[in-house]
């Protein structure tokens, strides 16, 4: 690499600010007031990003009688729902592909659930005023390299065969360019309706205005410490008081569950992103991005970007980072030589924008499972409820997370309960140090197909056949 080179994308970042761009909103609300003392509720729900706060709302919006209480241990929104992409995808599978291998017998309709879900989502940013940017743009998966470009028309052929292409189109070279001007672009797989772009902190806070305008008691600043039966109910311990509730449901997702025999299924992987200073009038021409798509490349490690509403190019992805053990620690959410790493590709795929510099780079934990996608669950009798897992695409399928658990709840089955993926858990990871080898050779292999056309070495094949090999 060039010394030159490198110092042109070092330059870019040296006035970007460690924060999520998200989060600095001057429209950020104040926060609620902590616990002190013991409420009686018969919902209670822990967790304030998208998981819980979907839970409390459509809780209430089921049975607006219902006594409901929300515990957060910071800020709502304050992890990963507000400090990702804003891509607010219909899938529930994390992806069609991940779907398609896991479930093909259900997979109709997990599609059909999916779109359902992210119509209802559009729906309740409207009757609620949500204002969240909300852009129902679609989303393109872009080829970069020749043997991507045949994947990608391969795939998308298998899709017409299964009927699944509706509102799929496939985009040569110059059909691509057309929408978005990168010479990186050789191919494209165009998904018009399934994917809305959107502020990720816009529509946390939202839902908690809506959730407090419903008659939720929201109280931030709160950590849950225990979970323990309570009689016929649950309690839940806090620093300054506690929560009796009939019912619990737990949307903590990447933090460790009050559930101990979940914390297996899910480990930390850290996800990275820069955002440029917004874009002049000439620099949106050079780009031709007229059109407002989410986009994504089709490599394993892959990089997602987007324009926000004031023309900003968020640009994140490519590194995902596992600690030893697990952790989740603040410290690791800033990583300077990933923000380099990302710098240099942003430059690579768009040349023409050699000038523009980046005001935030930020990073932090999602909760990833074995198979890629939320599972779901019951403990206590039925008492309480859990999902996670999104492993970064939970900014739509956690409203479908949030109707899951408070089926189970009811005790209820329902067309979401009898899904064999709502059955059914992931396997779980091992313990160390066999979880991070494991990721570890996982990482290493998938940079490697990347690096040769794509082709899947042993232990990659061997992780397809046991059904963990990552797909989506």
């Amino acid at each position: 690499m060039a010394p030159s080179a490198m110092n042109r994308w070092t330059t870019s970042l040296s006035d970007a600010r460690p924060v999520p761009y998200w989060l600095e909103d001057p429209g950020r609300p104040r926060p609620e007031a902590a616990l002190t003392g013991s409420e009686t509720c018969d919902l209670l729900v822990v967790g304030g990003g998208y998981s819980g706060l979907w839970t409390a709302l459509v809780a209430k919006e089921r049975e607006p009688q219902r006594d409901v209480v929300l515990l957060e241990g910071r800020e709502v929104g304050w992890a990963a729902s507000g400090r990702n992409g804003g891509f607010c995808a219909a899938s529930l599978t994390h992806g069609l592909s991940n779907g398609l291998t896991r479930w093909p017998d259900e997979i109709h309709r997990l599609q059909e659930l999916g779109m359902r879900n992210l119509d209802e989502i559009e729906a309740a940013t409207v009757r609620h005023g949500i204002d969240c940017d909300f852009e129902r743009t679609g989303e393109i998966d872009v080829a970069t390299e020749e043997y991507q470009a045949r994947e990608l028309r391969e795939w998308f052929e298998e899709l017409d065969r299964r009927g699944l292409s509706d509102g799929i189109e496939f985009l040569d070279a110059d059909a691509v360019r057309e929408q978005v001007a990168s010479p990186t672009f050789l191919a494209g797989l165009h998904d018009r309706r399934g994917v809305a772009m959107l502020h990720p902190a816009k529509l946390v806070w939202g839902l908690k205005a809506a959730c407090l305008r419903l008659g939720v008691r929201v109280y931030e600043h709160t950590p849950a410490l225990d979970l323990k039966p309570y009689g016929a109910a649950m309690a839940v311990r806090t620093p300054y008081g506690q929560v009796r509730a009939r019912q619990v449901a737990l949307g903590t997702n990447i933090f460790p569950s009050l559930v101990r025999r979940v914390r297996a299924y899910t480990v930390p992987v850290y996800d990275y992103a820069l955002m440029t200073e917004p874009l002049t009038a000439g620099q949106l021409d050079s780009i031709g991005w007229k059109n407002r798509q989410g986009l994504g490349d089709s490599a394993n490690q892959f990089h997602y970007f987007r324009l926000s509403a004031d023309n900003r190019i968020l640009w994140g992805g490519y590194d995902a980072v596992y600690p030893y053990g697990g952790r989740v620690r603040a410290e690791y959410d800033d990583r300077p030589q990933t923000y380099a790493k990302l710098a240099e590709h942003f430059f690579g795929c768009f040349p023409q924008l050699e000038d523009v510099r980046f005001t935030h780079a930020w990073g932090g934990a999602i909760d990833t499972c074995s198979r890629f996608s939320a599972f779901f669950g019951t403990a206590h009798g039925g008492r309480v409820a859990y999902a996670a897992g999104y492993t970064g695409l939970g900014v739509g399928a956690t409203r479908f997370g949030a109707e899951v658990m408070l089926d189970l709840l009811s005790g209820e089955r329902t067309e979401r309960t009898s899904l064999e993926m709502v059955r059914r858990k992931p396997l779980p990871f091992p313990p160390e140090p066999f979880a991070w080898t494991g990721i570890a050779l996982t990482k290493w292999s998938l940079a490697r197909a990347d690096a040769h056309g794509g082709r899947r070495n042993l232990w990659l094949r061997t992780m397809d056949r046991l059904g963990l090999g990552f797909d989506s």
